[in-house]
């Protein structure tokens, strides 16, 4: 069991740098045709900025581009800008790069960041608007000259450049502001990205021509082709028959006999976390009863309960059975090692006895029922935690029916209040951004705890992590948010379970594929084999 190890990106960060801005350029020898990838990813919609979820991140990268990029450090690269800094407390000024194209032809310029940013911050509304927050301190953004972008925030913003590595920039229509509805029913796309769009059917495709006129260099595919194929046999299988070259999210269970076909595997350390999480503000819940079966108060309002099923949870059995040593266990949002996170938080092994004498404590020392609910297919290992998680409690008395369907069902029910209690996981670009959605008081106004689907609130901790956020990037502000999260993780909000690797097969057509810990597939970290 791998407790508390470091995380240790690979150090490919002048190939990923340009790879991920889509300059891996082909040379005549290496330049191929189409290329094939199996996806776990179900593409949304077309709009990029319609909702924060890795699949439409990953997808729609190929066709827009952010401002500044984020390498496999989760260090700040420049992408559509060149260069970005503080003028004071409440203004930043951002230089764009020149001579960049949208798809169409028209030309990019700061006209086009500030209808980028003035769409997500006032047109997009709930359920839309998935990256609001990133933009909700913007007072105003101008545009001094074509090459030039004024932000003013209404505080400080320290981390702003940070946001913009999540944030795809659009084209300006020329006349009002495109809606998610005219996107998906047939409105083109329009990047300037080194991938043109072609075709979607939402579910089962997207196809992708390459833009020879891309700023970063001729990218290295003629065309791309994407096919949703959510069940991870077939994935696995498509790659074994040579139907398609790439597949993503390869089970760990699958490596060797993959490579006993021939295949090649590559393997990187998720920037996520996977994790149980609790409804602690309702005063009944589905699925919580006593052992007869009768409704009872909610217990996880209890912080001894929570603590009880954390010290109760094998992590062990998820990360050497069930992720087959591709994973480790998680104490905290991140990987230990990097910026932001904790060395004193270290993984817990199981303690059975303790964890029965904080059950007695609060009051329950038969135990009760429960139903755990989470997704089936859309995390490695998801379906099988949820068994080895109430296997888990059961041995101290807490008798969990585990509750697998497939994400869009289990997304829908979980909005909807169906579930008490939950496996999920989240990813994110830095500490400070997971904790802001996935354990900070949900505050529409201010845009946190868009995750925090369980309506934890937490006074100290909003007010040490608003203290973290108000620091400019640097130890002192890892520093901070490392006592924020020491301070919330005593409380057991959440049960941080696991920190999954992102695991790709590739075939012969594949000369290397280079991951990044945020788990994205893109043909842009698929190099051609050289003949």
């Amino acid at each position: 069991m791998k407790l508390g190890s470091p995380f240790r990106p690979r150090l490919l960060s002048a190939l990923l740098f340009s790879i991920f801005l889509g300059s891996a350029s082909a040379t005549p020898a290496q330049e191929r045709g189409e290329l094939r990838i199996a996806t776990s990813y179900k593409l949304m919609t077309l709009d990029p900025h319609y909702a924060n979820l890795n699949e439409n991140t990953s997808l729609l990268s190929h066709i827009y581009e952010r401002l500044v990029y984020q390498d496999e450090n989760l260090e700040l690269k420049p992408g559509l800008a060149t260069s970005w800094r503080p003028l004071s407390d409440t203004q930043w000024a951002f230089k764009l790069r020149d001579k960049v194209r949208f798809h169409d032809g028209s030309a990019f310029d700061a006209d086009d960041v500030v209808y980028t940013i003035e769409r997500i911050r006032d047109f997009l509304k709930p359920p839309s608007g998935g990256f609001r927050s990133y933009v909700s301190g913007i007072t105003s953004v101008s545009a001094p000259d074509p090459l030039t972008v004024l932000i003013e925030t209404d505080g400080a913003v320290p981390n702003l450049p940070l946001f913009f590595s999540s944030l795809f920039v659009m084209n300006r229509p020329s006349e009002g502001v495109e809606t998610t509805e005219d996107l998906n029913a047939g409105h083109p796309p329009n990047g300037t990205g080194p991938y043109r769009f072609e075709s979607w059917s939402s579910g089962e495709s997207l196809r992708l021509a390459r833009n020879d006129d891309y700023w970063g260099g001729k990218p290295a595919w003629s065309k791309v082709t994407f096919r949703v194929i959510e069940n991870p046999a077939a994935r696995v299988a498509a790659l074994s028959t040579g139907e398609v070259d790439v597949a993503d999210a390869i089970p760990a269970r699958d490596v060797a006999s993959l490579k006993e076909r021939g295949a090649r595997v590559a393997s990187v350390g998720a920037a996520r976390v996977n994790f149980v999480q609790f409804d602690v503000a309702r005063d009944t819940l589905p699925g919580v009863t006593d052992k007869s079966g009768e409704p009872i108060a909610n217990p996880f309002k209890n912080p001894l309960v929570r603590r009880a099923l954390a010290l109760a949870t094998d992590r062990g059995i998820l990360v050497d059975k069930i992720l087959a040593g591709y994973g480790t266990a998680a104490a905290q949002v991140f990987p230990n090692g990097l910026p932001g996170t904790s060395a004193k938080l270290l993984p817990e092994a199981p303690n059975y006895d303790e964890a029965k004498m904080l059950l007695a404590k609060a009051g329950f020392p038969d135990g009760f029922n429960l139903v755990l609910a989470g997704p089936a297919g859309r995390y490695p290992g998801d379906a099988e935690s949820l068994q080895a998680v109430a296997q888990s409690w059961a041995r101290i008395g807490v008798n969990a029916q585990p509750a697998a369907a497939p994400f869009s069902v289990f997304n829908t029910k979980r909005a909807a209040g169906d579930y008490g209690v939950w496996y999920g996981g989240t990813s994110g670009e830095a500490v400070d951004i997971i904790l802001h959605t996935l354990l900070a008081s949900p505050d529409p106004e201010r845009g946190t705890g868009a995750l925090n689907f369980g309506k934890y609130r937490n006074e100290a901790f909003d007010a040490m992590l608003a203290r973290a956020e108000s620091i400019a990037v640097g130890p002192e502000r890892n520093a901070a948010l490392a006592q924020a999260t020491e301070l919330v993780m005593a409380d057991q909000p959440i049960i941080p379970l696991y920190h999954f690797h992102h695991i790709v097969g590739y075939g012969s057509r594949i000369g290397s594929y280079v991951l990044h810990p945020r788990g994205w597939t893109t043909a842009m970290q698929t190099l051609p084999a050289m003949e």
